[in-house]
């Protein structure tokens, strides 16, 4: 069997590599983000004759994440964080021309396709996810995650024993000599035992469970019954948070979907990629979507306005309008409103927010105009250039907790820019007016 010619799209400076075969009515576009390697898969006879399957009933894209197979790397120790790894999904998908498309995401890719879901809709006709739970490890409102130490024996795991972790992720071939040659082949293949740890440090910690609500598009959760890697009970968190979502169990233990009745696994995509038809667009039917959402504060406005009188004072707030709206737009986001003293932005993800934030703060400050920055990710009611609900009102209190100069964020944007750039100071649990239960919220210490 012929393997597809590879392709690169540009992000930014960096080239993203993807594969595309078939040429059925539907787009599927499948990642295992950064644990994968598409040309290692192709070494593999029975992943090939899966893949094959596969795209005998759509066109079916792959790709490697930056860092892994034929993409270019990146620095091990600042690690793209997911909102740059969407990035790279939509620019494979402009690349090959999908406007869109059902997203596969298994494991790692499985939140990059949650993310793709909720922030993206009108790009996505349907979602499948394959052992991708939103939050690996243990918490008090998460009794079902793994416990801390699964984390810590990884980041010390020695590099020999990489090995042991793949045949505990496949159980069925443990004990194949000629998968054993594989195996090595593919761990090489996606990167280096460094690079593994990093990558697998990373997922486990990520959180994304603030996501799941605001996925809107046909969505199929499946889960082997026997997989001892990630427990079962993830998998149902996921499908039942959900709206919508069907849960399917799958016999076997592997994390890898071509062995152990792959007959099985290929005729429920077959089933929910032709039942969603080229012609569904989910974004038609979504008023809502997750977004985050920015709101700024001139500290001490009034007492400025009197201090400058009426002209000064309206100098200045045009000043303020000027640099909100070009800066909002530099980091691509949109100002849905000024709000008098201050604005309300929307930003597809939280690290541009974060990052638009800081630039107000540190601009408008130099030009006398001290702010106070608040930011929440969540679920919003489109109304027209208007937003509504409950993220946006969250991210007013979060607002209006933050001290002069203080970029204040909820743990929600800060759990999903774990890995990134910027460091966090804990501001404890906060009472937010009118905003049910206690917020733990975070201030910007760095970047």
């Amino acid at each position: 069997m012929m393997e597809p010619e590879t392709g690169y799209a540009r992000l930014g400076q960096h080239h993203v590599a993807f594969e595309v075969m078939g040429d059925g009515p539907i787009d599927l576009l499948s990642t295992v983000g950064r644990v994968g390697s598409m040309e290692a898969d192709w070494a593999d006879p029975e992943a090939a004759a899966f893949l094959h399957s596969l795209a005998s009933f759509c066109r079916l894209i792959r790709y490697d994440s930056l860092g892994t197979g034929s993409s270019d790397p990146v620095p091990l120790d600042a690690l793209p964080p997911l909102e740059l790894c969407l990035e790279e999904m939509l620019a494979v998908m402009d690349a090959v021309k999908s406007e869109r498309a059902v997203l596969a995401g298994y494991g790692d890719g499985g939140h990059i396709t949650m993310l793709a879901a909720a922030t993206k809709p009108e790009r996505v006709l349907g979602l499948i996810l394959h052992h991708s739970p939103a939050r690996f490890l243990w918490a008090e409102d998460y009794p079902d995650g793994l416990p801390e130490q699964a984390a810590e024996e990884l980041a010390s795991m020695p590099d020999s024993d990489f090995d042991r972790l793949m045949d505990f992720a496949n159980p069925s071939r443990a004990n194949d000599p000629v998968y054993a040659v594989r195996r090595q082949k593919f761990l090489r293949g996606v990167a280096g035992p460094s690079a593994w740890r990093a990558f697998l440090l990373d997922f486990l910690r990520r959180d994304v469970r603030s996501l799941l609500t605001a996925i809107h598009v046909p969505t199929l959760v499946l889960h082997k019954q026997d997989l001892q890697m990630i427990p079962i009970a993830l998998g149902r968190f996921v499908a039942d948070a959900i709206p919508g979502a069907k849960f399917v169990q799958l016999p076997g233990a592997d994390v890898a979907p071509f062995w152990e009745s792959p007959e099985v696994f290929l005729q429920i995509l077959r089933d929910f990629v032709t039942s969603i038809g080229p012609g569904f667009s989910s974004h038609d039917r979504v008023d809502r979507v997750m977004a985050t959402v920015l709101f700024t504060d001139i500290v001490s406005s009034t007492e400025r306005a009197f201090a400058s009188g009426d002209a000064a004072w309206t100098d200045l707030l045009d000043l303020h309008d000027s640099l909100s709206r070009r800066l909002v737009g530099d980091h691509l986001g949109r100002v849905v409103k000024m709000t008098g003293d201050g604005i309300l932005a929307r930003f597809d993800t939280p690290g541009r927010g974060i990052l638009s934030a800081t630039a107000l703060r540190d601009q408008l400050a130099r030009v006398g105009l001290p702010i106070r920055a608040g930011l929440h990710t969540g679920e919003v009611e489109l109304r027209g250039e208007d937003l509504g609900g409950a993220g946006v009102h969250i991210a007013a209190r979060v607002m209006a907790a933050a001290g002069p100069g203080e970029v204040l964020v909820s743990r929600t944007v800060r759990d999903l820019v774990v890995g990134s750039e910027f460091r966090f100071e804990d501001r404890g649990a906060h009472t937010l007016k009118g905003v049910e239960e206690d917020w733990q919220l975070f201030a910007l210490a760095g970047i």
